[in-house]
């Protein structure tokens, strides 16, 4: 194949996210194609990644989206001459590119955003009905004009063609220490929905046992202050966001990882991708009862299923694994021989590229390439 110009683009994501640009990115550049990425790296204060051309862009959050869509036109329009193919990574993305011809576009379809539509505070009360139904008209829009990637199989109901899976799968570390005592991580965007208040609570609960949680990412305003108070108080030690880097080596060793995600319709259908990193490096899982965390939980034997707003619930399994080593240490094993045969991004990352080189042949005319075939 020959070198690609890609550009990559969101307005929502953090522009360090995992998926965007520690597994896609990077795998596109380890195949010889050139990226492009314009991101909100101002706006989350971080600097242009290394291997990549830069372009800053305005953040699209809550209700302040009109002039992130804006700019992200204005790219599309300087990009189109010059790049091969798009890939966007949020849904206004595909909105504002309406107009935009002469270029392949994949949209990369990470979460059921119209199930998620029920929880978004910023979406006005008595609309959220009318909200999700708008965005299911606008996937099967999109669906029309762009070639689409799928973060999870349960996606595919919500189009009518088959579009490839790419799923949030991880690397393995192969050099993992066996889980230890004393310390529990979770690795969230810190929400109510995702368990943030749970978490203080377990945190409080462990500490008189002299076990610590380290909670790290970052915080909605919904939760901020509750989360800086236990801090404060010594129940949890929250560290923001971290560089990916430097969150693994939180990972790493832990007794156990949390996942106390909420029974939401936008959870069920998906893989807590911190599941699958916490059991890459050889750390046992404690979380909620979730259909898909359950049906590898129980396939693997590789963590602890609990209630869902269940704290003291968690801090017993906590506890347990803390106090078996034998336990523990197993369960550390099976979760690594579980991803590596299952969720290894060393098996997908090839999956990923074949489907963008894909489209780039194809070319673009203002309608997905499954319909140009």
């Amino acid at each position: 194949m020959t070198r690609l110009r890609i550009a990559v683009m969101t307005v929502v994501h953090h522009p360090l996210d995992t998926r965007i640009l520690v597994r896609q990115i990077s795998a596109l550049i380890d195949a010889g194609h050139d990226v492009t990425y314009a991101a909100p790296f101002s706006a989350f204060d971080v600097d242009i990644p290394p291997g990549v051309r830069g372009i800053d862009l305005p953040r699209s959050a809550g209700r302040r989206r009109l002039a992130a869509m804006r700019a992200a036109r204005r790219v599309f329009r300087e990009l189109t001459d010059r790049n091969d193919i798009f890939i966007l990574h949020d849904p206004e993305l595909v909105v504002a590119m309406t107009g935009v011809h002469h270029t392949a576009v994949v949209w990369d379809v990470h979460e059921d955003t119209a199930a998620a539509v029920g929880y978004k505070d910023w979406i006005p009360a008595g609309l959220d009905r009318a909200v999700a139904s708008g965005v299911r008209l606008m996937e099967r829009w999109a669906e029309s004009r762009h070639d689409l990637l799928l973060a999870e199989t349960g996606y595919t109901s919500r189009f009518r063609r088959p579009h490839p899976v790419v799923p949030n799968s991880t690397l393995i570390d192969h050099g993992a220490p066996p889980p230890g005592r004393g310390r529990a991580v979770c690795v969230s965007t810190l929400t109510r929905a995702r368990g943030a208040l749970d978490l203080i609570e377990v945190g409080r609960l462990l500490r008189p046992h002299g076990i610590v949680l380290d909670v790290i990412g970052p915080a909605a305003p919904e939760v901020r202050e509750q989360l800086s108070s236990a801090d404060l108080a010594g129940d949890i030690r929250w560290h923001g966001r971290l560089a990916h880097a430097d969150m693994l080596d939180r990972v790493r060793g832990a007794t156990c990882g949390l996942s106390l995600l909420h029974d939401e319709r936008n959870y069920r259908h998906s893989h807590p991708t911190k599941v699958f990193e916490y059991l890459a490096h050889g750390v046992p899982v404690v979380a909620t009862r979730l259909p898909l965390v359950v049906e590898l939980l129980d396939a693997h034997q590789a963590g602890i299923l609990v209630p869902f707003c269940d704290p003291a619930s968690t801090a017993a399994a906590v506890l347990a694994l803390h106090e078996d080593d034998d336990l523990r240490i197993a369960m550390g094993r099976n979760g690594i021989a579980a991803v590596r045969a299952e969720h290894n991004w060393e098996h997908d990352s090839p999956t990923f590229v074949a489907a963008i080189e894909a489209v780039a042949r194809a070319g673009s005319h203002g309608s997905p390439s499954s319909h140009r075939r």
